[in-house]
């Protein structure tokens, strides 16, 4: 059949995006924890971080599965193709 496709990322650049999450995301928990404002704006942004991330996440799933979902597709569009052009002979002469 064919290869699969080799990964795109390396391990290093997999970590520096997992790293750079971990700090923005912490950077700014801690922003709001000092921020000078009451308790309740506090939670009130505390509760916009937390669906920012969750919206975050579901929106690079969604990205992946679609993608992923292409690379299927044309796959098997490909498979049926090679299967046509291996069973197909020109010099073939039906009905003699």
């Amino acid at each position: 059949m064919t290869a699969p496709v080799p990964r795109r990322t390396t391990s290093a650049y997999y970590l520096q995006a997992v790293a750079s999450f971990a700090f923005a995301s912490v950077a700014l928990a801690l922003g709001i924890a000092y921020l000078p404002v009451s308790a309740w704006m506090r939670a009130f942004l505390a509760v916009g971080l937390l669906y920012e991330i969750t919206s975050a996440f579901t929106l690079a799933k969604v990205i992946r599965d679609r993608q992923e979902e292409g690379a299927i597709t044309s796959r098997v569009d490909q498979a049926r193709l090679e299967k046509l052009l291996s069973e197909h002979d020109p010099f073939r002469a039906d009905g003699i």
